[in-house]
């Protein structure tokens, strides 16, 4: 039987510092090499993923910006893209109206970008694009029109909670919607992506691509729960939010206690 194994990355297979230890980079590049079929599955994009799992040996196709895409490790491929519609003409209408200014993420003449406003940051877009700098799809703009150009594919908004919870009943059924605290920072972000694009849908069309019969799947926050909820098995790290520890099949141990890999390596036999 052939087993999908996929890790969500932050506050899942990378510590506290956004970083892999040895022993995580040990373990899955022994076990790939010896036939364990794994990849992730991030809300990052293919850029900083890449960044943060350097060391790791992952030659099959990976996820990034929550199932947005499915990309080729090594050609960097878009093996599977989701983009927005003109509907989503609409939402932009309705966050300026709100003074919200997300950032954009867009292939602007082919080439991938992330716009932003610098005047409407908030302390929260700050923060973030603080950990972005020097990262070659920075785009900043001057006006709503160049915030929207090009193939818009994800929205991020981080801003005060009380201006961004309405948004999530009102969009839920047309788009997907993820509505959380970061993981290191602690401000509230609101994350659109188009319908189609989840961890879940990406999963189970690289299982088909894979032809493989199971998957097990590693997280930690909410948006790992549509990934579990389509797993034969899923194990929430000890850190990871209660509401995911609730649907999982068993709870493992924390980011910082290398839970992911100690599992995998524990199961050997199985993979």
């Amino acid at each position: 039987m052939k087993t999908l194994y996929v890790s969500d990355l932050d506050g899942t297979l990378l510590r506290s510092d956004e970083t892999l230890s040895q022993f995580t980079i040990d373990t899955i590049n022994q076990l790939t090499e010896k036939g364990m079929l794994f990849s992730y599955a991030t809300a990052r994009s293919l850029v900083t993923a890449k960044k943060v799992t350097k060391g790791l040996n992952a030659h099959i196709p990976v996820i990034v910006y929550n199932g947005t895409f499915v990309i080729d490790n090594v050609t960097e491929e878009n093996l599977i893209a989701n983009y927005f519609d003109e509907g989503i003409e609409d939402v932009f209408c309705d966050l300026f109206r709100e003074a919200i200014y997300p950032i954009v993420y867009s292939y602007i003449e082919g080439i991938e970008k992330f716009s932003y406003i610098t005047e409407k940051c908030t302390e929260g877009m700050k923060a973030f694009l603080n950990t972005r700098k020097g990262d070659k799809r920075t785009n900043e703009v001057r006006t709503i029109e160049d915030l929207k150009a090009g193939k818009c594919f994800y929205i991020t908004c981080i801003d005060d909670p009380k201006k961004l919870e309405p948004f999530i009943e009102k969009y839920k059924d047309r788009y997907h919607v993820v509505y959380s605290k970061d993981v290191y920072s602690d401000f509230q972000w609101l994350e659109i992506m188009p319908k189609t694009a989840s961890k879940a849908n990406a999963i189970l069309q690289l299982k088909q691509r894979l032809g493989c019969d199971r998957i097990v799947s590693f997280g930690d926050r909410e948006n790992d729960i549509n990934m579990f909820e389509i797993s034969d098995e899923a194990y929430a790290v000890d850190n990871a939010i209660d509401s995911l520890k609730h649907i999982a099949t068993g709870v493992v141990g924390s980011n910082n206690d290398d839970g992911v890999a100690k599992w995998l390596r524990a199961n050997k036999e199985r993979l």
